[in-house]
């Protein structure tokens, strides 16, 4: 891949990163960190950084330990979403199921428990497909993302007490009319759903090398 360097330099310079890698000198060093609160889901900290050049500047961080999201496709090429409400959206939204890592956990057992709490479906294949971050510019939050195959409903949804959740069935090939149609809006939905559809379709896996398999 060839990016464009255009920072102070003119369009036109060019840096190949065919390579793969990353440019070290951008990197920041922590100064010093303080915790501010720390809740049950998040923590927040403040830290200073010294930028490349020698400034100081302040970075707010939300501490998250990460999630696993699940796109379940069944035998049909229907994928499970669910509907719930979300309080920081003020509104329903449609989504592929999801949840934090808790202490302990591997990202593959909690898409596979995450599945089953949403949904009542276990899955006999789970593969990671991706992973991305949700929000680099204020959160640590990483989302392990995984394709799962085999399904079996083995009993109804138990999601935690403080959610209250439905659980529908689409055709994996309609998810991009649904997107473009403004019925799916979460982001890790779109991403998963999207990729997905191109491993589904004989596409590679993002993390074919890195992911775990089960």
């Amino acid at each position: 891949m060839v990016i464009l360097d255009l920072v102070g330099r003119g369009v036109g310079i060019v840096k190949d990163r065919r390579d793969g890698g990353v440019d070290a000198s951008l990197e920041e060093m922590v100064i010093h960190s303080d915790e501010v609160f720390s809740g049950r889901v998040i923590a927040l900290r403040v830290d200073r950084v010294e930028l490349p050049e020698g400034r100081v500047a302040e970075r707010e961080v939300v501490v998250h330990p990460g999630a696993a999201a699940v796109v379940a496709v069944d035998a049909a090429g229907m994928v499970i979403l669910v509907e719930q409400y979300r309080h920081c959206a003020g509104r329903v939204l449609l989504e592929i199921p999801a949840g934090k890592i808790d202490s302990g956990e591997t990202p593959l057992d909690c898409a596979a428990r995450e599945l089953m709490e949403e949904t009542g479906i276990a899955s006999t294949s789970l593969e990671q497909i991706g992973e991305f971050f949700t929000s680099p510019g204020f959160s640590t939050e990483i989302i392990h993302l995984f394709l799962a195959r085999g399904l079996e409903v083995r009993s109804g949804s138990r999601p935690d007490p403080d959610e209250v959740i439905r659980v529908w069935r689409a055709p994996l090939g309609e998810v991009r009319g649904m997107i473009e149609r403004g019925e799916i809006r979460d982001a890790k939905s779109i991403a998963g759903l999207l990729i997905a559809e191109e491993v589904v379709a004989g596409g590679r896996p993002l993390l074919r090398d890195r992911g775990e398999r089960r």
